[in-house]
């Protein structure tokens, strides 16, 4: 039943992610670019999520929050935050080249270091955080690299 559930909370990540790849249907305007549909949606949404990706000086930190307070989303923001620290300090990092479709800067040494890197899940009031700290240059110089690449693929805020 956990992999049914896991299975679900990652196709909503996806069908999130992907949306902007979907060909929109005849007479439909011109879709935006997406840091301007990124902006148009927390600006319309208050269900829309508000993707962080902050370097850190001993790591970084993965932030998603909803722009308002509704307990369902938030749940579920918390569940797929600590279901991405688990599988990060397994040292699996399939997720992300599943969403992004590609590898991910980083995610090699940061899975080769799994054991060098710390992530704890925080809540926040409206979502939650994941951090990743490290006292391994390698493993810090590969951080730093995949939260400039998620900051560059979400148009999100650093």
């Amino acid at each position: 039943m956990r992999k049914i559930g896991a299975i679900g909370l990652v196709l909503l990540v996806v069908a999130a992610c992907d949306a902007s790849k979907r060909t929109p249907g005849i007479g439909a305007p011109e879709p935006a670019t997406a840091q301007e549909s990124n902006a148009a949606a927390v600006a319309d949404d208050p269900m829309a999520l508000e993707h962080q990706f902050v370097a850190q000086p001993d790591g970084g930190d993965i932030i998603l929050e909803r722009q308002i307070h509704e307990d369902m989303g938030i749940n579920q923001i918390r569940a797929h935050l600590l279901l991405i620290s688990r599988s990060f300090a397994r040292g699996d990092f399939s997720l992300p080249g599943f969403v992004h479709e590609k590898p991910v800067p980083g995610e090699l040494v940061m899975a080769q270091r799994a054991d060098q890197i710390s992530y704890t899940v925080e809540d926040l009031p409206h979502g939650g955080v994941v951090h990743m700290r490290t006292s391994d240059p390698e493993a810090l110089t590969a951080i730093h690299s995949f939260i400039a690449f998620q900051i560059a693929e979400h148009h999100a805020a650093h």
